[in-house]
């Protein structure tokens, strides 16, 4: 079963589930899981930004990518992702430079939109504005990173013989991705040959349908689309048997959809990308443990991540350890069989 040509990052958030621990601790206990995965021969961390609300609390992915660089050897540091829409575009491209500098060229940029409506009210930013800004903020900070001298007109920002530094170690740029979760997204994605992040919430065949449609729309747009690594994120949960490990998924799912996925959250009512966000709790539960969550013995989880290589040419499975014996268990006992 191995499979050498299989990478694996962890999708990193910061929860702080009814506040019984410190800020102190929350950011401690992850960077001590991210040191193993240092050890442990993962290729990326991830780090998940969010704002105002303890699903998780980093604010800023450039910030605890510092401290990440400072506490791991080989490690990449990827942003799952920073939510472009919120950030003046050059101060977006001199953080993410800088890290890349202070981290020997280890930064792995990952750009999104966001969806919560909280996010955009708090920033002012009108949400039928955030996709039109997060797509000019990419192309802006690409362009500054490889730029000596940036000239720009848009539609949301302007500036003239502006030198932005500094630049980023790896040249031309680091490695970039952007999350792509809407058929738009992924038809811009594809358009314009950005490779793509794909999350967390969709079932199997959401996310096979996701990779044809932006396969089929890099090949129309004469890009190629062999030699790309996709991320894609599953929740996970391991455990010595099927019914501990159906435990630990569900307790964990419902973690997420009290925090993070429930009607406060729909930005586009009536949208189909935004259906799940309504769904009855029980039926949302159902859907996440039936079709999007792998969960099981350390064999079963294997034999689903094949299944995922096999049927969708996976090449980067993002795993979201739904507990942390979920993730010592997956490190010992699953990765080892594709690495």
């Amino acid at each position: 079963m191995k499979r050498p040509d299989l990478k694996f990052g962890v999708l990193q958030f910061f929860s702080w589930p009814r506040r019984q621990v410190s800020p102190a601790t929350v950011y401690e206990r992850a960077l001590e899981r991210i040191e193993m995965m240092d050890e442990a021969g993962y290729d990326a961390v991830w780090l998940a930004e969010h704002h105002f609300s303890g699903y998780s609390i980093c604010p800023s992915v450039h910030m605890m990518g510092v401290h990440v660089a400072n506490r791991t050897e080989r490690l990449r540091i990827g942003m799952a992702v920073s939510l472009a829409a919120f950030y003046h575009p050059l101060r977006l491209a001199e953080e993410v430079a800088m890290l890349d500098v202070l981290s020997g060229g280890r930064v792995n940029w990952g750009a999104g939109r966001g969806f919560d409506p909280i996010e955009f009210r708090a920033f002012g930013v009108p949400v039928a504005e955030s996709a039109s800004r997060f797509r000019e903020a990419v192309d802006i900070v690409l362009r500054a990173w490889t730029c000596e001298r940036l000239d720009w007109s848009g539609r949301y920002w302007q500036f003239e013989d502006v030198e932005v530094l500094p630049k980023p170690l790896q040249r031309p740029h680091p490695p970039t991705w952007v999350a792509a979760g809407s058929e738009s997204a992924l038809r811009w994605a594809g358009r314009e040959g950005h490779p793509i992040l794909l999350g967390p919430h969709g079932t199997f065949e959401e996310t096979a349908a996701h990779l044809r449609l932006y396969g089929d729309e890099l090949r129309a747009h004469g890009h190629a689309a062999d030699g790309r690594f996709l991320p894609v994120a599953r929740m996970v949960a391991v455990a010595s048997t099927d019914e501990e490990a159906a435990a630990v998924a569900r307790s964990g799912t419902e973690w997420v959809a009290g925090a993070y996925i429930n009607p406060s959250k729909v930005t586009n009512p009536g949208s189909a990308a935004q259906d799940f966000l309504v769904m009855d709790r029980s039926a949302l539960l159902d859907r996440y443990l039936s079709s999007a969550v792998i969960h099981g013995t350390p064999d079963r989880v294997s034999e689903q991540i094949d299944r995922l290589r096999t049927e969708l040419s996976l090449n980067y499975f993002l795993m979201v350890p739904l507990s942390h014996s979920s993730f010592v268990t997956f490190t010992k006992c699953v990765m080892p069989n594709f690495v």
